[in-house]
């Protein structure tokens, strides 16, 4: 059994946080890969026990950026091996949008950039026990594909979590957001707090201290449904 997890970044910068941290204190080992950068990504999913793709500034209509057309192709690897996979925003959009569904941005030209509540649908409730305040930060929201499941709901972006087949999920929001990554992307990104429906820095500051705590569990309590620590997925399968 892998100990691998691949984890799709899209900036030399970027940072997994609190995800990748995670993935790694249940045993397993971070393959960290960068197509915006020239990285290749695996052909074949052998040797991974799973997959994440993160957000990015990029759009999962880019289709004349190579590194969006690989990763596009990746989701028909993930979905056909079925591999556990995770889609974090950009990475949501980008298996929605591989499976036909549309990716655009708000009507109103609304965008969510900071806390927003999430409520779960009746196919949700397993993995979101009630509503929360979740991160977000996007200018984009997807479609539900034919045939995928809706998990969670929102206001702006109704189109929040969805599940394909087992194993596949993509969210909207972004709960691998560490503290530190929450003050560099209000100070880099600060052009986007001006936005329709973009939250300010001092309230998404204020957001992280009332809701971060809720983020974080609900964070733990998918991964030990998505992805047990590796020493129980060994002793299942006996090796």
């Amino acid at each position: 059994m892998s100990r691998k997890v691949l984890l799709v970044l899209h900036q030399a910068t970027s940072d997994p946080g609190r995800v990748g941290e995670a993935i790694r204190t249940r045993g397993f080992d971070l393959d960290i890969r960068i197509p915006a950068i020239g990285q290749p990504l695996p052909k074949t999913m052998d040797g991974h026990a799973a997959a994440v793709i993160f957000g990015g500034p990029m759009s999962a209509n880019d289709d004349h950026e190579d590194f969006i057309r690989k990763e596009t192709k990746l989701i028909d690897v993930l979905l056909k091996s079925e591999t556990p996979y995770l889609g974090i925003c950009l990475g949501a959009q980008i298996m929605a949008r591989a499976l036909g569904a549309r990716v655009a941005e708000h009507k109103e030209g609304l965008r969510e950039v900071g806390y927003y509540q999430l409520t779960p649908t009746e196919d949700g409730r397993s993995l979101f026990k009630k509503p929360m305040m979740a991160y977000q930060w996007h200018r984009e929201g997807f479609d539900v594909p034919d045939g995928a499941t809706l998990l969670a709901c929102g206001d702006f972006f109704p189109n929040q979590a969805f599940q394909v087949g087992k194993n596949a999920y993509g969210i909207q929001f972004h709960p691998e957001v560490t503290e530190a990554m929450n003050r560099r992307w209000t100070t880099k990104a600060a052009h986007m707090l001006n936005d329709p429906g973009a939250q300010s820095r001092e309230m998404q500051l204020d957001g992280r201290r009332k809701y971060d705590a809720d983020m974080c569990n609900w964070l733990n309590s998918f991964l030990d449904h998505w992805l047990p620590p590796l020493a129980q997925r060994q002793a299942a399968f006996g090796s």
